[in-house]
């Protein structure tokens, strides 16, 4: 019998939790600085994700499109 897919077991699929963070030496954005960054990214990541009528199973590529138009918008502010 095939074992039950849980967290520990290595049979599911790993999501990744995406967190301003862990974005790497962003040239000219300091989140220290900026601490609305992350909440800019949030507001944006659910415009999208109303957008497409609340269907869920698209957070990671919200998450990922909010952060590149919100910190994009950042570093033209700060330019």
């Amino acid at each position: 019998m095939p074992k039950a897919r849980t967290p520990g077991n290595g049979n599911s699929p790993k999501k990744r939790v995406l967190t301003v963070s862990g974005v790497p030496n962003l040239p000219g954005i300091s989140h220290d600085s900026n601490p609305d960054l992350e909440t800019e990214i949030r507001r944006r990541a659910y415009e999208l994700y109303e957008g497409r009528g609340c269907t869920p199973g698209h957070e990671n590529e919200d998450w990922l499109i909010a952060e590149r138009e919100v910190v994009a918008r950042f570093q033209h502010q700060g330019a």
